[in-house]
């Protein structure tokens, strides 16, 4: 594991506690940090949302195509674009993420208290390691990677498997949204077979599976010891986790298709920002499904 400042300074909150409510932004990519070359977009941003007391957590997908405008950076001069290309824009790795937490930053106003950017690729020993998966398969739909079919219904997946089948989003019937809440589902099964592998108490199997997330993962804890973020995310009940789409919808611009926010995103970043996400998840229950 990484540690690096993956945060831009405006994006970043000045405390370094745990108390109060806690937002984190996770990057996801298929390729390692320090690979250069084409290709450098983000194929997964996600905000973890813990609110004050740590009982439960919301996981945000940002729709990958969502039209923002992109602040200058890295030698990018600015402007409008998908938000997945901030990333890219900004060099990827430290930089990109840098980008990318500006980008997020000025569109919802939220500061992050840490940040971590995922190889998803690397994440696949991980879950080897741990045992596999169990993964709950809604809709039939066969991998344009691999040709393999996902039946529907619930199934162990190993390493190879999960990430083929979180990364589908062609022929599904919410197309790129359902492909978000697979990957929602997924890091809840992570979390789910890590409590059953008991890694506290099992120091050599800890250790293998720190060292297979090796260089896959790099981490921006904000100046909180990892120990204590981990404590905290501990505490969450296995029924604490919610996967929330930003309310959105597709939209066509010059022949670009693009993700455009409906109504400024209805209130959801506003609830991100505060301590009204549990009223606003209540209120909104057709943007938030139970993981």
């Amino acid at each position: 594991m990484t540690k690096e400042q993956l945060l831009d300074p405006d994006a970043r909150t000045d405390r370094t506690d745990l108390d109060g409510p806690l937002n984190y932004l996770l990057v996801g990519s298929d390729r390692r940090p320090g690979d250069s070359g084409p290709d450098q977009r983000s194929d997964t941003i996600l905000i973890v949302h813990v609110p004050a007391g740590q009982r439960e957590a919301y996981l945000v997908s940002i729709p990958r195509d969502l039209l923002v405008a992109i602040p200058p950076g890295n030698g990018f001069g600015g402007g409008q674009d998908k938000i997945n290309a901030a990333y890219e824009h900004g060099g990827g790795g430290q930089a990109g993420a840098q980008l990318l937490s500006a980008t997020l930053n000025r569109l919802t106003g939220i500061r992050f208290d840490g940040a971590a950017l995922i190889d998803f690729s690397g994440f696949r020993k991980v879950i080897d390691l741990l045992g596999g998966v169990q993964m709950c398969v809604d809709t039939e739909v066969r991998s344009i990677h691999t040709n393999r079919v996902f039946p529907t219904g619930c199934q162990q997946m190993d390493g190879a498997q999960a990430l083929d089948y979180v990364r589908q989003r062609y022929d599904l019937p919410g197309g790129d949204y359902d492909r978000q809440h697979h990957q929602q589902q997924l890091l809840r099964a992570m979390l789910d077979s890590a409590g059953k592998a008991d890694l506290r108490s099992n120091p050599v199997k800890l250790d293998q599976v720190l060292r297979a997330v090796g260089g896959s993962l790099t981490m921006d804890t904000n100046g909180v010891p990892l120990e204590d973020l981990l404590l905290a995310l501990r505490a969450l009940p296995p029924d604490g986790m919610r996967g929330v789409q930003v309310p959105s919808s597709p939209q066509t611009i010059d022949e670009v298709s693009y993700v455009v926010l409906d109504n400024g995103g209805n209130g959801l970043f506003e609830a991100v920002r505060g301590r009204a996400m549990p009223a606003w998840a209540q209120a909104n229950p057709r943007w938030v499904t139970r993981l």
